[in-house]
C-alpha cells in the first residue's frame, strides 16, 4: 500500500538537507519541495540538493518547484545561468515577437530546469498591470491589456508543456488591482464583479492550465471576510465556476503577513476552502511539523487532478537548439541586465522572519 501523501510543498533551510530535515520529510511524505535562493550555492550543489530531496521522500512524482519568472523574480542566477527578461519587458515588444520570445524564454528556462531535476515553475503571472499595482508584482505582469495577456501567458504555459515542465499560472483569480504587497499586508478589492471580467480574461483563456495558485486577496463582491486562498466560496464561485478551473489548485505561499493564524491553521484553512495543495517558504522545521499534525492526507479528488497534471513530466517535444535559441531571444530582448539585489518579495519576507 503506497505511503499517504501530505498535501504541501514544503521547503528546506540551506545548501543541503539537515538529519532532522531528511527524517521530517521521509517521514511525512509531503507532495514536493520549494527551491529558493537561499538553497542555491551553484548548480553542482543544487542538483545534489534535488537529487537527495527526491531520494529521501522516495516519489517519483515528488514535486521540485521554483519561481523563475525572469527579470527580478528569478532564483537561478548568472554566472552559472542565463539572464531572464521581466514579464513586462517582453510584453512591450509588438505582439508578433513578443509571442515568439515568450516561446523562446520558456523553452530556454525549461532547459535550466529540467537539467536540474525541477519539474514546476510558478510561472507564468497572468495578473494584469494597473497604475497602482503593487511594485511586488508590476514589472512580473505582461501588460495593462488582458488579451495580450492571455496570448503570451498561453503561449508561455504550451511551451513549458511541451519541454515536461509544469507550469502554474497565478494569482487566481487576478492580483493586478491590489495596492498592498500580501507578503506584508492583505489587499482587499473592492470592485463588482462585472468590473473584475477584465482581471479574469488571462484565466479564462488558460483554464486548462495543469497548475493554478490562489491569491491572497480579499474580492468583497464574492466575500468580504477571508482572502480568495483561504475562502470556499470564492474558489467554488470564482475560481471553479466562473473561470472554469479544473486543475490543481496550489495556495500561494501561507507564510505571508496577508494570512493570519499559525502555520497549521493557515494550512488547514486554505485546504479547507478548496486549495488541493498549500506552500510554504520559510523553511523553518516547527512550522512544517505543525502543518503537518494540522492537515489530512491529500484527498482523492486532489490526487486525481496531480496524477493528471504530472503526465506532462514526460513530455520533451522541442529539440535543444540552445546558443541558436539564446542568440535569437537576446535579438528580440535586447540587452538583459544581470540579476541586480534588490526588491524580490519573498526573499525579504524570509529575512524579515530571521530578525
Amino acid at each position: 500500500m503506497s505511503k499517504e501523501i501530505m498535501p504541501a510543498i514544503l521547503s528546506c533551510l540551506g545548501y543541503e538537507l539537515t538529519d532532522e530535515e531528511k527524517n521530517f520529510f521521509s517521514r511525512t511524505n509531503p507532495l514536493g519541495i520549494n527551491i529558493f535562493g537561499r538553497n542555491i550555492k551553484n548548480k553542482d550543489q543544487l542538483k545534489k540538493l534535488i537529487k537527495e530531496i527526491k531520494e529521501v521522500i522516495g516519489r517519483e512524482d515528488v514535486l521540485i518547484a521554483i519561481d523563475q519568472e525572469g527579470g527580478r523574480v528569478r532564483r537561478l542566477r548568472e554566472p552559472e545561468f542565463e539572464s531572464y527578461a521581466a514579464a513586462i519587458d517582453i510584453g512591450r515588444l509588438p505582439l508578433p515577437e513578443a509571442k515568439e520570445a515568450t516561446k523562446l524564454h520558456a523553452k530556454l528556462i525549461a532547459e535550466d530546469l529540467r537539467e536540474l531535476g525541477i519539474n514546476v515553475d510558478y510561472a507564468p503571472v497572468l495578473d494584469l498591470i494597473y497604475e497602482d499595482t503593487t511594485s511586488a508584482l508590476k514589472s512580473r505582469c505582461f501588460s495593462s491589456d488582458e488579451k495580450i495577456v492571455a496570448e503570451l501567458g498561453k503561449e508561455e504555459v504550451d511551451t513549458f508543456i511541451g519541454c515536461g515542465i509544469l507550469p502554474c499560472i497565478k494569482h487566481m483569480p487576478g492580483h493586478g488591482r491590489a495596492q498592498t504587497d500580501p507578503h506584508l499586508g492583505l489587499p482587499v478589492l473592492d470592485q463588482n464583479l462585472e468590473e473584475l471580467q477584465k482581471d479574469f480574461y488571462p484565466f479564462k483563456q488558460l483554464k486548462d492550465c495543469p497548475l493554478g495558485m490562489t491569491a491572497h486577496v480579499v474580492l468583497s463582491a464574492v466575500d468580504d471576510k477571508l482572502p480568495i486562498t483561504q475562502s470556499k466560496k470564492g474558489i467554488e464561485e470564482i475560481i471553479r465556476k466562473e473561470i472554469g478551473f479544473e486543475g490543481f489548485l496550489i495556495s500561494d505561499a501561507i507564510d505571508m503577513k496577508a494570512l493570519k493564524g499559525s502555520a497549521g491553521e493557515r494550512a488547514a484553512k486554505a485546504l479547507s476552502a478548496g486549495c488541493d495543495v498549500v506552500c510554504y517558504a520559510l523553511g523553518n522545521l516547527a512550522e512544517m511539523k505543525e502543518i503537518a499534525a494540522s492537515v489530512p492526507p491529500m484527498s482523492d479528488k486532489s490526487l486525481e487532478r496531480f496524477a493528471k497534471a504530472t503526465k506532462i513530466m514526460h513530455n520533451n517535444y522541442y529539440k535543444n537548439n540552445r546558443s541558436e535559441d539564446i542568440s535569437r531571444y537576446k535579438k528580440l530582448i535586447g540587452n538583459i541586465l544581470p540579476y541586480q539585489e534588490g526588491y524580490d518579495a519573498t526573499e525579504v519576507l524570509n529575512r524579515l522572519q530571521q530578525k
